[in-house]
């Protein structure tokens, strides 16, 4: 069994969340051989160096739960997403996690996917676009992540507000993955299966390529008083909720 998750957006002020998701750990995702998590697992992530912020021990103790998941034998892939962008090798260490390119190829004996956060394909979106070649751009990264921990969870904060309020001012179709670089990404992709979060619009499409069937799988995102997973069987889709 293999499970799929995204758009969790851990974080300080959401116990809910935080209280589903370390019990997921700890029941469902052991019977999984693997768990992908495709993007904005945190409302925020600093930097790695928050793991062990003696002023804060909420980041450590959700990576020291993925690492017992990953010691007890299920593996952990993790892939940036618009809000945890800073994700690093540190982090991936710790979790015992791998970090995942986006997109991804994910090819199985039974069938392949590609995975992905989806907030590339979000093109109708020219302001968030800009954004996120500036943060995803290795010299801005390490520019801001030479500020000290707390100012950058101060400016992280400020960059959470004006996403939402920017977001309050535009149509939803603008955020939401363009149909024709959809259809080019998955042509691209040779026709797989695509498996993506970031629109909070769990969904199943689907998409007619060149004459060929594709499917594409949204992932749910996850409020304080419920989580969903996609599992893969070998042989078909399911979603799951965890409450």
């Amino acid at each position: 069994m293999i499970h799929f998750l995204s758009d969790l957006h851990l974080s300080p002020g959401a116990p809910g969340v935080t209280r589903i998701f370390l019990n997921y750990l700890g029941n469902e995702a052991r019977s999984a051989e693997r768990i992908f998590i495709l993007g904005d697992l945190f409302e925020a992530w600093p930097g790695d160096d928050s793991i062990d912020d003696p002023d804060d021990r909420f980041y450590g103790d959700i990576v020291a739960g993925l690492r017992q998941l990953a010691d007890s034998g299920t593996g952990v892939a993790v892939q940036h997403g618009n809000r945890d962008f800073l994700l690093g090798e540190h982090f991936a260490e710790r979790s015992g996690s791998m970090l995942l390119p986006d997109p991804c190829v994910l090819s199985l004996p039974s069938w392949q996917f590609v995975l992905s956060h989806g907030d590339a394909l979000c093109t109708d979106d020219a302001e968030y676009q800009t954004f996120r070649t500036q943060v995803r751009n290795k010299d801005w990264q390490d520019f801001f992540l030479r500020k000290p921990l707390a100012e950058r969870k101060a400016i992280a904060a400020a960059m959470r507000e004006q996403s939402e309020a920017s977001k309050r001012d535009k149509p939803m179709q603008t955020m939401d993955l363009n149909p024709a670089a959809t259809d080019d990404f998955l042509r691209q992709y040779g026709y797989a299966t695509l498996i993506h979060g970031h629109t909070h619009r769990p969904a199943r499409h689907d998409h007619v390529v060149d004459g060929i069937h594709v499917e594409r799988w949204v992932l749910s995102d996850w409020r304080e008083d419920r989580g969903e997973y996609l599992a893969w069987d070998s042989q078909q889709l399911t979603r799951h909720e965890l409450l």
